[in-house]
């Protein structure tokens, strides 16, 4: 295996005395599509904001390589919580997109030139959405505003793809299709998906985790049940892909944490 492009050391993060990473430890290699699975509150989003420099661990660190370059904000595209997002800001889907680049230009004034808005039309067409390149971002369909989004992350040519939560506000359909396209874009970047959802997690995906202040991983592509448990603190019998249920066993109600 390749050097790991981002290494989270031991880190720990403390909020309003409350800890909500515990001596955590994540490896992100250039062909990964791994997948971090918890519940809500359990840090995944923190994890994120600390990978990208937006929060200072109480301890531990995250090491780049070279093959990441200079720029971290330039190198990583992060996909944020759908509803982080004002789609009411009158913009249109291009815009939205190549303000993507910004990262990419050093000079003074920031102005776009013809490469930005090459690769603008790049990530359109990845994401199947050239023909809403002029409409409002408003009028979009939740699906099509989150492809925007995404392309918004890809205009900047990152070699690695964060997305937290990014399939919550979307139907199964448009799911699919964004997991298809997800798998394409592997081949460019390494990409790294947070959900609290075990039933969204693709079978493309090439390592899991489960995070619930700690981590739980063995580097693989499987779930098991005693990664869950640990995480979400509920017995779970079974999980497996292209069922669309998911069998829980007995246990008291007292303390119980939904899956």
């Amino acid at each position: 295996m390749n050097e790991p492009l981002i290494e989270v050391r031991d880190v720990w993060v403390t909020m309003r005395g409350h800890t909500v990473l515990e001596g955590v430890n994540l490896s992100i290699y250039p062909d990964d599509f791994y997948a971090i699975i918890g519940p809500n509150g359990g840090g995944k989003t923190t994890l994120l904001r600390v990978i990208l420099g937006l929060l200072r661990p109480c301890s531990g660190e995250v090491r780049f390589s070279s093959g990441m370059g200079t720029g971290r904000e330039s190198e990583i595209g992060y996909v944020p919580q759908f509803r982080t997002f004002d789609f009411d800001y009158p913009i249109t889907v291009r815009d939205m997109v190549l303000s993507g680049r910004l990262g990419r230009i050093n000079r003074l004034p920031r102005r776009y030139g013809n490469l930005d808005r090459e690769r603008a039309d790049e990530a359109l067409d990845t994401m199947g959405i050239s023909d809403l390149a002029d409409r409002q971002i408003r009028d979009l369909s939740g699906g099509e505003q989150q492809r925007a989004i995404i392309a918004r992350a890809l205009v900047g040519e990152p070699k690695v793809l964060l997305l937290d939560e990014p399939t919550v506000y979307v139907d199964t359909p448009t799911t699919l299709q964004f997991y298809e396209i997800l798998d394409r874009l592997r081949e460019r970047m390494a990409i790294v998906l947070v959900t609290h959802d075990i039933g969204v997690i693709p079978d493309r995906i090439t390592r899991v985790a489960c995070l619930n202040r700690r981590l739980y991983t063995h580097d693989s592509n499987e779930i098991t049940p005693d990664m869950l448990e640990a995480a979400y603190h509920c017995p779970v019998d079974l999980i497996a892909h292209g069922v669309p249920h998911r069998v829980l066993s007995d246990h008291p109600e007292e303390g119980r944490e939904d899956a």
